[in-house]
């Protein structure tokens, strides 16, 4: 069973790489919170981390909140099993990115403008 804390520190260390600013806390938007957010040059990505057992459809309204409070770009980070069973036409639709982790702890991104869908 995937924890939290495991797609927390693999997240960090992609988006550190990277050379971005992450902060994982939870962070107040209105009537909703999301996990965390990454800060590059310029602009601001809202995340919000899902284990296999929380509910994706909540993260979607989450997403969407911090994309009305200003953020530049949302991204689901969820395991690889769980994001195969997403259907990749929601992302594409609403411009979110989706961050999957596998269980060696590569991240794999797929989105709007990527065209690979599970």
């Amino acid at each position: 069973m995937t924890n939290l804390r495991w797609l927390e520190w693999h997240i960090t260390r992609y988006f550190k790489n990277q050379g971005l600013q992450v902060r994982l806390r939870s962070i107040k938007l209105g009537n909703t919170a999301i996990d965390g957010e990454v800060i590059g040059n310029g602009y601001r990505i809202a995340l919000e981390i899902k284990t296999p057992s929380d509910d994706v459809t909540r993260a979607l309204g989450q997403l969407t909140e911090a994309l009305a409070y200003g953020y530049d770009k949302a991204a689901l980070v969820t395991t690889l099993n769980k994001a195969k069973k997403i259907n990749c036409r929601v992302f594409s639709k609403m411009g979110f990115v989706l961050l999957a982790v596998d269980s060696k702890g590569n991240v794999e991104e797929f989105g709007a403008d990527k065209n690979i869908c599970f």
